[in-house]
């Protein structure tokens, strides 16, 4: 029997076999369930063929959302500088709206994968900044792979915005998987 020692951080499972961890980031944009499609034909496919003449599960998939932080804002209203906050009930009514988004678009995700059976599918919510949320989550879970996909901003936007792909690539705590979009794949 194979020691555990040494392997992390895939974890092994029973009878000493090693189950692969992949993270796929999924937001509002088509290239996100378009990695997440590409990782479920290329990367899931090839395990779970491997895993079917065992008869093993050696993949845990988690789709992962990050929403923006709501923060409280206040109007100026007047001359003087008095200013009116947003109130307590907008902020509660904005922040349930961001989860149910949250929820709606894990859940599309998790239907892609509902067909396959041979890997265990989890859906994560995060509140924050998306880059450093989704670099976080790779360390905490012990993540073997992370896949995102790439907007293609354009140099403009990435240097107001920031790519979430490119901070990832340079700052998660895992290999890093980039899926360019069919439309910039083609070029």
């Amino acid at each position: 029997m194979e020691t555990t020692k040494g392997k992390s951080p895939a974890q092994v499972g029973e009878e000493g076999v090693k189950e692969m961890r992949v993270m796929v980031g999924i937001d509002e944009s088509d290239e996100s369930f378009h990695a997440l499609q590409w990782t479920l034909d290329h990367v899931c496919g090839s395990i779970t063929a491997a895993a079917n003449q065992d008869g093993l599960r050696l993949m845990k998939l988690s789709l992962v959302h990050v929403h923006q932080t709501f923060h409280r804002l206040y109007v100026p209203a007047g001359p003087g500088g008095t200013a009116y906050y947003i109130p307590a009930s907008v902020e509660e009514s904005i922040k349930k709206g961001q989860e149910q988004i949250s929820k709606a678009l894990l859940s599309r995700a998790s239907n892609l994968c509902k067909d396959r059976t041979n890997f265990e599918v989890e859906t994560l919510i995060f509140e924050g900044d998306p880059k450093e949320k989704i670099c976080r989550a790779t360390q905490d879970t012990h993540v073997d792979l992370l896949v995102v996909g790439n907007r293609n901003l354009g140099k403009i936007k990435r240097a107001f915005l920031g790519s979430v792909s490119d901070y990832c690539a340079h700052h998660a705590f895992c290999p890093v998987l980039i899926v360019k979009s069919p439309k910039e794949a083609s070029k």
